[in-house]
């Protein structure tokens, strides 16, 4: 049976009180973000629990031991809780851990009562973080409107959180993406700069810049960039005789 509506100020204040959260399930809590969002719950949707369920079991890229995410939705997210005190950054480890075999979801979410940690995931692209916390819902006016903007692309639309790159970003990505397929960069390196600069444009260009000083050898000029973004190669201008 589908459960009446939260709004923003009474999901807030439930949440708010340390003894419910206390006491309470993160699942209890998934369930409440759906009332408020007017969203399915996993069970609502889909009851076989193939593509959304809670305890989603996964596998560890570091070690092949199995496990489980707190929620999954194919194509949308991966949803790891941490309790009261806990470290949110021990939450998305293991949820980096998990993602190959969740099919690498674009959105990685990790939380606790007080706060929703939303990272985007796109395939090169630095992850973009987005927090909502209580007060944000609590505020009124156009703070509860933008977390509530959040919260509905994470359930609604992933898309809508996808990271813009600026064109220099654009031309970077595609000169480090020549120089490890021609071999200048090491295999994987751009994958770990993408991983490693947390949502933070200026501190993406900086690691961009710091990689090419690094290797000066591996700096293509922006026609050659362009031409490794495209999938183009050049070709001799001259025909064999």
């Amino acid at each position: 049976m589908t459960q009446p509506p939260l709004d923003a100020a009474a999901f807030a204040a439930k949440w708010g009180d340390n003894a419910r959260r206390e006491s309470a399930s993160s699942q209890e809590h998934f369930i409440d973000l759906c009332r408020l969002l007017g969203a399915p719950t996993p069970n609502e949707a889909d009851p076989a629990g193939a593509d959304y369920a809670f305890e989603y079991p996964a596998s560890r890229t570091s070690t092949g031991g199995r496990g489980s995410t707190d929620v999954f939705r194919r194509g949308f997210f991966g949803w790891e809780y941490k309790g009261a005190d806990r470290d949110l950054a021990d939450a998305y480890r293991q949820l980096l851990d998990y993602r190959e075999s969740l099919g690498n979801p674009p959105l990685l979410v990790v939380s606790d009562m007080d706060t929703i940690e939303v990272r985007t995931n796109f395939t090169d692209t630095a992850p973009a973080v987005r927090r909502v916390a209580l007060a944000d819902l609590a505020a009124g006016g156009d703070r509860t409107a933008e977390a509530l903007r959040v919260l509905r692309a994470v359930m609604y639309d992933p898309e809508a959180l996808r990271p813009e790159r600026t064109p220099d970003e654009v031309t970077a990505l595609a000169a480090a993406r020549f120089a490890e397929d021609a071999g200048l960069l090491p295999h994987g390196i751009l994958t770990g700069l993408v991983e490693s600069r947390g949502g933070d444009p200026a501190e993406f260009a900086r690691g961009l810049g710091d990689l090419f000083a690094s290797c000066p050898t591996a700096r293509p000029d922006a026609s050659s960039a362009t031409t490794a973004s495209s999938g183009s190669t050049a070709a001799s201008s001259t025909t064999p005789a």
